[in-house]
């Protein structure tokens, strides 16, 4: 790759689609409305976005978005621009601004989304990217080869840090991976960070001197950047192994100051990427959106989960955990990939699809009620989960898991409706 920063993009509008790359192009570099001194051909050549390719799609008679200029016909299109790193330089900031600032204010456009990016050397060379990525979460975890079977401490506010540390036993015992603290629940009055850290710990460094196997719990950090530092410490000096925090809460900054800073895996939430990616018409990609904050530094980050609870489709959800393992760059150890998180709604019964859909195990199967929820039992509902995935491995159906195992009948007959 040249040092070009490339992106793509959907865009719908009502000018002509040269025209509307042109006027993307020029917002975006050196270019405004009207050409002015000082705008030279050196500079433009030098400077200016490149319009790399546009790729015409079906036309639509109405506009998706209101504000955009009015036409008989509003013409679709993927358009990829390309800039020279000269611009900006290797700075996640300035490329925030620079592949989504003000092209999605732009009358010409009554639809404008980021599909995906591209980025040069520079950028690996200047952030640290993940410290613990696949390998060192399964390290820490215990768990060479299944995905790690995980949970979410549930109601999401309201207990007490000894309430936490009570179920954060019983999830140990039966066997659970990974915990993490729900999005929700970060430093308040009612379940101070430290007091917790202690309590939970308490509980994990002790089944861990019992069984030689210490569960992962990500403690949601979120905060101001001193904040989120000094609660990082808390965790690794009570002997935890990874901490959590919010991506749009803390922005890019506040990720690349974590993690240069931290001793431990980073695991992300993606909580708001709703208002960037839910619109078809408007905004970011997930393929896009995880790029920037890998690059910072995160080790996991949710994906959400096939046959979920929200409005995200299934083939969105598989491609977001691909490009998550997918490299952005070439090179041992540089590529940058990160554990993807499946959630929300999860049970043993996807297990067999998302295998079939990603050919990976490299990936954390968080589930809620699709554990505590089990008949038999929290033991039972983490066994069902492990069964179905080794059934997945293996080329087997969860009828043919089922009719070996009790544990995952049982779950058919709970959550299969």
């Amino acid at each position: 790759m040249t040092n070009r920063i490339h992106a793509k993009y959907w865009i719908e509008t009502a000018t002509p689609l040269e025209s509307a790359a042109a006027t993307m192009a020029g917002e975006q570099s050196s270019g405004t409305f009207i050409r002015v001194p000082g705008e030279t051909d050196e500079l433009r050549e030098r400077h200016a976005a490149r319009v790399e390719a546009i790729r015409e799609l079906a036309p639509v008679d109405t506009p998706s978005l209101p504000g955009a200029k009015r036409g008989p016909k509003y013409h679709r299109a993927e358009v990829d621009l390309s800039w020279p790193l000269e611009n900006l330089g290797p700075s996640l900031p300035n490329l925030m601004a620079t592949v989504a600032g003000n092209l999605f204010e732009l009358q010409q456009f009554s639809g404008l989304k980021l599909l995906d990016i591209a980025l040069p050397q520079p950028f690996r060379d200047r952030y640290p990217g993940p410290q613990f990525g696949i390998p060192g979460t399964r390290q820490l975890a215990g768990v060479p080869k299944l995905p790690l079977v995980g949970t979410i401490i549930k109601p999401s506010v309201g207990l007490s840090p000894d309430a936490t540390a009570a179920m954060v036993a019983q999830l140990a015992e039966g066997g659970i991976d990974f915990i993490k603290d729900d999005e929700l629940q970060s430093n308040g009055p009612h379940c101070p960070l430290d007091a917790r850290v202690k309590a939970v710990m308490a509980v994990l460094n002790a089944h861990a001197e019992k069984t030689g196997k210490k569960v992962m719990f990500a403690f949601n950090i979120t905060g101001e950047i001193d904040e989120m530092r000094a609660a990082h410490d808390t965790v690794l000096a009570h002997g935890g192994t990874s901490v959590m925090v919010s991506l749009n809460s803390i922005g890019l900054p506040g990720v690349t100051a974590l993690r240069r800073h931290s001793q431990l895996p980073i695991h992300a939430h993606r909580n708001g990427w709703g208002m960037l990616g839910r619109s078809p018409a408007l905004g970011m990609s997930f393929v896009a959106f995880q790029k920037f904050h890998r690059l910072a530094g995160i080790d996991q980050v949710h994906v959400n989960g096939i046959r979920n609870k929200f409005c995200e489709p299934d083939d969105s959800v598989i491609a977001s955990a691909r490009a998550c393992l997918t490299p952005m760059f070439d090179g041992p150890n540089r590529g940058c990939e990160v554990m993807p998180v499946f959630s929300s709604g999860q049970w043993a019964g996807q297990a067999i699809d998302t295998y079939k859909a990603i050919q990976s195990t490299d990936l954390i199967y968080a589930c809620g009620g699709g554990i505590v929820a089990h008949p038999a039992g929290i033991a039972a509902g983490v066994r069902s989960i492990r069964l179905a995935w080794e059934a997945a491995i293996d080329g087997r159906t969860l009828e043919q898991a089922a009719a070996e195992h009790s544990e995952v009948r049982q779950a058919m007959e709970m959550f299969a409706k």
